[in-house]
């Protein structure tokens, strides 16, 4: 096997080349000019020896801006190509994320097509489902529905360049709301119920047990990195499912303030309660002075807030099913809460 990676050394592409390693064969990855120290790092945390082979190269550029003579030389060799670098950040603007999700696709398929590659896999997300309302299957895409933000507008767009533009086999990977190592707790950034944690801290260290108000935020999926890692792997090497998308999701909807309540016990905090519906929330935080006031000192944003809540349940049947016999599955995040909130104030707890 030979592998092909671009976004090997982001979030979910570091969990994901160690399961690819665990296989025969060399792994290369596009590396951008200036950062082949970071990717020699991190293959020697690794254990790859020689096996990570860096490939120059540009997201932002046609073609990846891999050299041609690279292609050439190697059409034909690679069995897989895994697209994972994109922008993955609710704040992000406009431009940013056409450049990268829509962009950085499009420059993908194209290095996929002329290196006429086995399979082409791309991580797209549940967010391509925007507010679809009801069940969403993994054979569903197209159906009309609303894309609330750039990040759901580019999501789904950049799905739709692979499905209309690959020439070689695809296969389509939406993960839901990507939390960390569920063993290690492992975390690179704030994001989803993170945004939280600073208000479950404070309200931890209040004299008696003041009720913690907030808002209604429906329903959300919470998964960790290495079960999308270790899923991703496997589902590749499943033959015959080509052409075809794997919601990488927690079966059973998850209810955001029940999730938020296992992070509230590890804090030591009061049970949250609700305060407002989340509309009437939404427009409340986006009010100079009010979120200092709501929630002091944990600078949630306001388009977090406002996109917090899933519209639709995803079902995961095909993945169920392909994942079956693996071992592989969700882990309840009961189980794990705790690993990620001491891994949180260990490294992130003071980040802005």
């Amino acid at each position: 096997m030979a592998y092909l990676v671009t976004g090997a050394t982001g979030f979910i592409g570091r969990f994901l080349v160690p399961e690819l390693l665990k296989r025969d064969g060399d792994v290369h990855v596009l590396v951008r000019a200036g950062s082949e120290g970071k990717l020699a790092n991190r293959a020697k945390a690794w254990g790859a020896g020689d096996r990570i082979k860096p490939v120059a190269g540009d997201l932002g550029k046609t073609a990846l801006g891999i050299d041609p003579a690279w292609i050439d030389a190697h059409r034909g060799e690679i069995d897989h190509m895994f697209h994972l670098a994109a922008i993955y950040d609710m704040t992000a603007s406009d431009e940013q994320n056409e450049l990268l999700n829509n962009g950085g696709t499009r420059h993908a398929v194209q290095v996929a097509n002329a290196l006429e590659v086995g399979t082409l896999n791309h991580t797209s997300s549940v967010a391509a489902a925007g507010l679809y309302d009801g069940i969403f299957t993994e054979d569903m895409f197209d159906e009309g529905q609303e894309l609330p933000s750039p990040y759901h507008r580019t999501k789904f767009e950049s799905e739709k360049i692979v499905r209309d533009e690959s020439e070689r086999p695809w296969r389509v990977y939406r993960p839901a709301i990507v939390v960390g190592n569920s063993v290690t707790g492992e975390m690179d950034k704030i994001d989803g119920p993170y945004y939280f944690f600073k208000m479950l801290r404070l309200a931890g260290r209040l004299p008696g047990r003041v009720p913690l108000l907030v808002p209604d935020l429906g329903e959300t999926n919470i998964v960790p990195v290495d079960y999308i890692a270790r899923a991703m792997d496997h589902i590749a090497h499943v033959p015959g499912l080509d052409r075809e998308a794997f919601h990488l999701v927690n079966p059973e909807a998850q209810n955001s303030v029940d999730v938020m309540n296992l992070f509230a016990e590890q804090a030591g905090a009061p049970r949250l309660k609700q305060l407002l519906p989340k509309q009437a929330m939404t427009l409340a935080m986006k009010v100079p002075g009010v979120q200092s006031v709501l929630m002091p000192g944990v600078g949630v944003p306001p388009e977090v807030i406002e996109h917090t809540e899933f519209t639709c349940h995803f079902d995961s049947t095909r993945t169920v099913a392909a994942l079956a016999g693996s071992g592989i599955s969700v882990p309840p995040l009961a189980d794990y809460a705790g690993v990620l909130w001491r891994y949180w104030e260990r490294n992130l707890a003071d980040q802005p």
